[in-house]
């Protein structure tokens, strides 16, 4: 009985690292199989369809509840290297793919609810970071993120602010009576 366990035990160590490296290689070579994707205009997006793209302008929606972040990622990052040697950065690919952006209440809701109750969205894509920064802003003004609710009266986006400056409990008039959002 003790050898049986001890077999099912390593069979299964050795499944989920053939699977891990599978998944690993699939994402590393830029296939639309990771979870959750990111789709634009319909489609999967992949590592192979960044291009000249420096990055984007997303909006995550959880189905259940319809409420949504609207938020910019970059497609690379910039970090010193691990080895602490020298001064140089190294440009390497962001994690776009497993981002599920900044808000925490989002983070927590992603973490409740599953990756998979949460469809993401790139909204527009572009080739610097000006305009990719432009974009997203413009985008938090356009959709009304600090005032606009759901039908149940609730915020109806993740975002509690624009530019950090700009706050939703300046200007969200969420669960009071009165209906003055000055």
């Amino acid at each position: 009985m003790v050898r049986y366990v001890q077999t099912l035990k390593q069979d299964l160590v050795l499944y989920i690292r053939e699977n891990d490296i599978r998944n690993y290689e699939m994402e590393s070579t830029g296939e639309g199989n990771y979870e959750n994707p990111w789709t634009y205009q319909g489609t999967t997006f992949t590592s192979d369809d960044i291009d000249s793209f420096f990055g984007y302008v997303y909006c995550i929606t959880n189905i259940q509840s319809g409420k949504k972040y609207i938020g910019r990622k970059y497609f690379t990052q910039r970090r010193k290297p691990r080895s602490g040697k020298g001064k140089r950065r190294v440009t390497s690919e962001s994690d776009w793919k497993n981002y599920y952006g900044s808000s925490d209440e989002l983070k927590a809701d992603v973490k409740t609810f599953g990756k998979s109750n949460f469809k993401r969205e790139i909204i527009s894509l572009h080739e610097t970071l000006g305009k990719v920064n432009y974009e997203e802003t413009k985008q938090l003004f356009l959709n009304n993120v600090l005032m606009e609710a759901l039908d149940d009266g609730t915020p109806a986006y993740y975002n509690s602010n624009i530019l950090g400056r700009y706050m939703k409990k300046n200007y969200g008039d969420f669960g009071n009576n009165n209906s003055a959002n000055a």
